[in-house]
This record gives structure tokens, sequence and C-alpha cells, in this order.
């Protein structure tokens, strides 16, 4: 049960390559798949995680391996949200960055495609956001985390009023 049947090392190792190994394969799969889980993406790491194990523990299946891992991946993870938040170019390179989907009314289908979002998808993210027609949305954005977050236009009036400069207040830089 506590015996090591690798060396210790060995398994810090194995964890650390399985981790970015697993890391790079989600990154690859784009924000859609980690953001929005259908079912069959939910089986796919429910497999993932018991084909990795024999990767991970190199066959030990004693109680030191498996807290040796856990502490592997634990402290990995943490590693990586420090050196996130500390250098954004890391965050980026890991993470991505947010794309634009629609502005002024005006799908990007490229984005659209690149993201590998159907119009069914997108138009099912406008509704729960109160907008029935494309036509109503100022941005569309697929954010990291493969949210899609939509800002409506304001009330065309609002547009309007916004657009011109603010009126000085009556007396404002008059002297008496």
């Amino acid at each position: 049960m506590w015996e090591l049947s690798v060396a210790w090392w060995e398994l810090i190792l194995r964890g650390i390559l399985t981790y970015v190994l697993l890391l790079l394969l989600l990154r690859l799969t784009g924000k859609r798949q980690i953001g929005q889980l259908a079912p069959f993406d939910l089986v796919l790491l429910l497999v993932l995680s018991n084909a990795v194990q024999n990767a991970m523990n190199g066959g030990d299946n004693s109680y030191t391996a498996g807290v040796v891992s856990a502490v592997t991946l634990v402290a990995l993870n943490y590693l990586i949200g420090v050196a996130t938040w500390r250098w954004k170019w890391i965050a980026r390179m890991i993470e991505g960055k947010p794309t634009l989907l629609i502005h002024n009314g005006r799908i990007d289908e490229d984005a659209l495609n690149n993201e590998q979002l159907t119009h069914h998808e997108l138009m099912a993210a406008l509704r729960r956001a109160g907008c029935m027609d494309i036509a109503q949305v100022h941005v569309a954005i697929l954010e990291n985390d493969g949210q899609i977050t939509v800002l409506p236009f304001r009330d065309r009036r609002d547009l309007h009023e916004s657009a011109k400069p603010p009126a000085a207040a009556e007396g404002e830089g008059t002297t008496h």
C-alpha cells in the first residue's frame, strides 16, 4: 500500500507531462468545447481521465503513488494559475483571447467558423440575452471560458444623445 514500484521523481515527471499534454489537447479543441460541455464532451473527459491514469502512475496503484500524482497535479495547476496572473503572455497562450462574433449587427462568419460555432448556437446565446434579432446586437463576444457575452444596442434615442457633446450646464463657466 505504501511502497512505490516506480521512483517518486518519475511519478512527478509523468504527472507534469500528462498535465501539459491534456492542457494542449483541450486548448486545441477551442473555447466552445470547454465552456459548453455537450454530453459527448463530458464522456470524453471521463474516459480521458481513465486513459491517462496509467501514463501518470506507471502502473503503480499504491496509495503513495496516488498521493504523489495528486499533489503534483494540484501544485502544477496552482503554479500555472500564478504564472497566468503574473505574465499576461502566458495567460494568452494558455487561455486564448476573446473573439468578436458580432459587431454592429453583423456576424463575423470567419470568427464563427474559426471557433466552430453554428448559427443555431449563436442565436441561442442571443435569445438568452433578450435579443431576438442580430440587428439588435451591438457586440457579441465569445469569452475565454466559452460563454458568449451579448451587448445589445441601447435605445436609438440614447445612441443619438450619447453622440452629442455634453451641453454646458446653465451658468457654468460664466462670472456674475
